[in-house]
């Protein structure tokens, strides 16, 4: 069996655990419709008080956007960064360092076949939504880039959390990096508003930093921008975070066996 067999086989095998258990997709759902109704409800209002629009984003737009955003995040494993931080520390991932297959792999496929279940719930919930409250996207043609972006925005979100979990390798306490990372997620990363409402130093800044494309870039596309641009950026960061990932935990894993913690 090859490597990419075994791992097509983790994910799917992965993907099919969450599917056989309804309730937690429900439960999924329900959570991202209840959050999704809020704050789009909030921006919609600002639209309207606004002159019909804020930083360029029209009420519609500002649906499309939302709904974007809370799909890319709410599919994601929740506190990932401390699980696999305790891991680290209780020594699950020392004996895990007995398989053939490589340690960091195996977590990213898993994880990768378990949101995927939840990102086709959120993204079909997503769009139906946003058709019955905001009605038809502003650019219909950019929620095919929108899609992709979407994916890419949760693959890069995955690999960038193992990547900050890595540092339990030597302190052996993820917990702080996981509220480090998921406050840069909501404010810089345009989770719960776009990026133009910052301040011009902010927004500057938050456009150079990752994680932007892990919910900006797609709900950008998705509220109507056509800006191919934003795939390749993701691109390029999700390559920066597989490489970063992969020798911070061969790192680890060598430090942990020296050590035998």
């Amino acid at each position: 069996m090859t490597a990419i067999h075994a791992l097509r086989r983790t994910a799917t095998t992965a993907s099919a655990t969450v599917t056989a258990q309804p309730a937690g997709l429900f439960v999924a759902g329900g959570l991202y419709l209840m959050v999704t109704s809020v704050l789009s409800g909030l921006w919609r209002v600002a639209a309207e008080v606004n002159g019909g629009e804020v930083v360029g984003y029209s009420a519609v737009a500002l649906v499309w956007y939302i709904a974007t955003t809370e799909a890319a995040t709410i599919a994601m494993p929740q506190r990932l960064i401390e699980e696999v931080g305790d891991d680290i520390g209780s020594g699950l991932v020392l004996v895990e360092l007995l398989r053939p297959a490589s340690v960091l792999a195996i977590r990213v496929a898993t994880e990768a076949g378990r949101m995927a279940p939840r990102l086709a719930v959120c993204m079909t919930l997503g769009v139906s939504f946003s058709l019955l409250v905001g009605g038809p996207p502003v650019q219909p043609r950019t929620l095919l880039l929108a899609g992709p972006s979407l994916i890419l925005a949760v693959l890069i979100n995955l690999v960038a959390q193992f990547s900050f979990a890595s540092i339990a390798f030597w302190i052996l306490d993820a917990k702080s990096a996981w509220f480090i990372y998921q406050k840069f997620v909501f404010v810089t990363g345009g989770m719960l508003l776009p990026l133009e409402v910052l301040p011009s130093g902010l927004e500057t800044a938050a456009r150079i930093m990752p994680f932007s494309a892990m919910a900006y870039a797609p709900a950008r596309l998705a509220s109507g921008h056509w800006e191919p641009h934003l795939l390749g950026i993701q691109v390029a960061w999700l390559l920066v975070f597989s490489v970063v990932a992969s020798r911070l935990f061969a790192k680890g894993e060598r430090h942990l066996m020296e050590t035998g913690a």
